[in-house]
């Protein structure tokens, strides 16, 4: 009921959105969010998650986060998660246009599932680094039979905590190009995760929001980010959250109906 409240606020503000004065945004609107140009690899990352709707076989998930508004049962079906927790193909190929648009070199994504959206992230940047963080060994196994399905390479995979895998790969890490925060539905874990990580940012870095209105905490953990001094501009898409922190923009919220 939450969510549903959310949405319709969600529409009413998009709606009201009187055009969009910022180039860069506008840019970013018509080129990147509104696109849905097919892409050579979209057929055969899809036939993954096709075999995963199909696949009854059950794993043990040790849920480290908010859990699954579908239950936190410790064995589930492989395509019970994928039909819950895995991204929608509309929000997996924007992510991916975002990485084909801004092309970073390091590539962070918290909350590996299935690999779905990472193996997205990882076609749009062939030569970037990119390190998925999964709290469940079970799903981690998944995910990684399905990179070696796609002859994905540019993936490196962190099996454990966040809250001791993501201080550890920040230590060796010097900056960060891009960050998807999609593994802790939570209000604290979610700022302690983004503040983490805005000490690695550069003014060109792209950080995106899974699910920011999933709940009140969600919600809160949004407001509070978009409200940080060093977040310059932000984008409402309902769904996904996405910050810049370019210093040439005037602070500001987009709420853009996609």
């Amino acid at each position: 009921m939450f969510s549903i409240i959310q949405f319709l606020k969600y529409l009413i503000r998009s709606f009201h959105l009187h055009g969009i004065h910022s180039p860069f945004i506008f840019d970013l609107n018509d080129k990147v969010i509104q696109a849905n140009l097919p892409y050579y690899s979209f057929d055969a990352i899809e036939s993954i998650r096709a075999k995963l709707l199909l696949t009854n076989k059950e794993i043990e998930v040790l849920d480290l986060g908010a859990g699954s508004k579908k239950g936190n049962k410790q064995k589930r079906k492989i395509n019970e998660i994928a039909k819950s927790a895995v991204k929608k193909p509309k929000y997996a190929q924007l992510i991916f246009r975002l990485v084909y648009e801004f092309k970073p070199k390091t590539i962070v994504e918290l909350g590996t599932s299935f690999g779905i959206t990472t193996a997205y992230m990882a076609h749009a940047a062939s030569n970037s680094k990119i390190y998925t963080l999964e709290g469940s060994p079970e799903i981690a196994k998944v995910a990684k039979i399905n990179f070696e399905k796609l002859n994905i390479k540019n993936i490196n995979q962190i099996v454990g905590n966040f809250n001791d895998t993501l201080p550890e790969l920040l230590k060796k890490t010097e900056t960060l190009d891009f960050v998807y925060f999609d593994g802790n539905h939570q209000e604290k874990p979610t700022i302690d995760y983004f503040q983490l990580c805005l000490e690695k940012a550069n003014e060109n870095s792209v950080f995106i929001f899974d699910d920011i209105y999933w709940s009140k905490g969600m919600k809160m953990a949004w407001e509070f980010i978009k409200k940080h001094p060093k977040v310059t501009v932000s984008i409402d898409l309902f769904q996904i959250g996405i910050v810049f922190f370019k210093q040439d923009q005037e602070k500001q919220n987009f709420t853009i109906y996609h």
